[in-house]
């Protein structure tokens, strides 16, 4: 099976990783996303203002690739402070619904020591289907 790489063309080009890999069967693999921008800047030291824009990336990724929100069947979240993440849950929800809307993939929420970013405190990493290719 062979794969395409999958990297926004406004994007800072990823070294040693893939964005994105969208298989032939049409399964797109997105790797973690940080909270950083495009040109791999850190704008906020905020969990939220982070999470925001990690949504953002994936759906930027998502988008590259020819598909929606929608088809995201899965999320793995990566964070580094469970219990900011537990006291922020209304940010966090208003935060989602405005990147993502009311669609809700498959989820896991890991809690880590730390993530290879220093400055990151939560990276999200996701697959979507986007059917099979014409």
């Amino acid at each position: 099976m062979t794969a395409q790489t999958i990297q926004p063309d406004h994007w800072t080009p990823a070294r040693g990783y893939a964005n994105g890999m969208l298989t032939a069967d049409g399964t797109l693999y997105i790797g973690g996303q940080v909270g950083w921008t495009a040109q791999q800047v850190f704008e906020t030291h905020d969990f939220i203002g982070q999470m925001e824009q990690a949504l953002k990336n994936i759906v930027d990724v998502i988008e590259k690739a020819g598909g929606q929100v929608e088809d995201i069947v899965r999320l793995t979240w990566f964070v580094i402070d469970k219990a900011e993440y537990l006291a922020r849950q209304r940010e966090v929800g208003e935060v989602y619904r405005r990147v993502l809307g009311r669609h809700f993939p498959a989820m896991s929420m890991v809690v880590v020591a730390g993530l290879i970013e220093d400055a990151a405190l939560l990276e999200i990493e996701a697959t979507a289907y986007l059917g099979k290719p014409a």
